[in-house]
């Protein structure tokens, strides 16, 4: 039998994987401006508006009619499928896919990533790994809430303005941050974002992602790794790469790179870069 992977457009793949998958998109708004992400909105000029605007955008579930209309095409055909959304900790769209799951029990299979963006991503790219290998719907939901546990997103800031904007630290926590060229190393785990440092400089702000991913375990290069940036370049996140060689050159040959979307965005700024791997057993 045929299985469907589904994600929210807020999972960030890398390079090639997207057309694998049914994507229901979340709608960004910036302000009065509505937006269906990936779809009337890139991620090039979601950080265009961003870095333009004096108010930070937000975003809107997607909802159960969105996943209904899809699973009903999946269940007519005789197919099953896993959906896997973002951390039900920072959307409802989780309980949307949930709702609307509840008319195919036994076909539409539903996963909380507990994460979000690179994270899921590297979620959604085992679950093609398992699809491949022959698993049922219903063994790779199971594969899938195990592995969720061992999934890390650790991530460098470049700037502490946005977090100001969003409320996590104050102005004047802010002011002084720049000053000091303070850059926060943060992570997000089941769905909340966690302060892990605080550097002065870049090049301190690598080494303490790279301890911070020690710190995690270390990578298992069995299994899904991607590596994400914010904004409109990814120069910080090479310089990142040459500076951390050590941590991947005998993992893996390629580093697979993608642009952050809009729910780390937002809180992150531009400038950001972020890991998402798996630990070792």
């Amino acid at each position: 039998m045929n299985v469907n992977l589904i994600i929210d457009s807020t999972t960030d793949l890398r390079p090639g994987l997207r057309e694998r998958f049914t994507v229901v998109p979340l709608t960004v708004h910036f302000g009065d401006q509505e937006f269906i992400d990936g779809v009337t909105i890139s991620h090039r000029e979601f950080y265009e508006k961003l870095m333009e605007s004096d108010v930070l955008p937000s975003t809107s579930q997607a909802t159960p009619a969105a996943f209904g209309d899809i699973f009903e095409q999946v269940v007519s055909r005789g197919e099953t499928a896993v959906v896997l959304t973002l951390a039900s900790q920072l959307s409802g769209t989780y309980q949307s896919a949930v709702i609307a799951a509840s008319d195919y029990p036994d076909s539409i299979y539903v996963v909380d990533s507990s994460s979000v963006a690179i994270g899921a991503g590297i979620l959604a790219e085992l679950a093609l790994r398992l699809r491949d290998q022959g698993l049922s719907a219903a063994e790779i939901a199971r594969q899938l809430e195990e592995q969720k546990q061992n999934v890390h997103i650790v991530a460098l800031l470049d700037t502490l303005e946005y977090l100001k904007r969003g409320g996590r630290i104050s102005a004047t926590v802010a002011f002084a941050g720049s000053l000091l060229s303070i850059k926060p190393v943060i992570a997000v785990k089941d769905g909340m974002i966690q302060m892990l440092g605080k550097a002065r400089g870049s090049k301190q702000g690598n080494n303490l992602l790279v301890q911070q991913i020690e710190k995690a375990g270390g990578v298992d290069f069995d299994k899904p790794l991607l590596l994400g940036y914010s904004g409109l370049s990814d120069v910080l996140l090479t310089k990142y790469i040459e500076d951390s060689r050590a941590l991947w050159e005998n993992g893996t040959e390629c580093l697979p790179i993608t642009s952050i979307g809009s729910v780390v965005g937002t809180h992150a700024g531009p400038g950001a870069i972020a890991v998402a791997f798996f630990h070792k057993s």
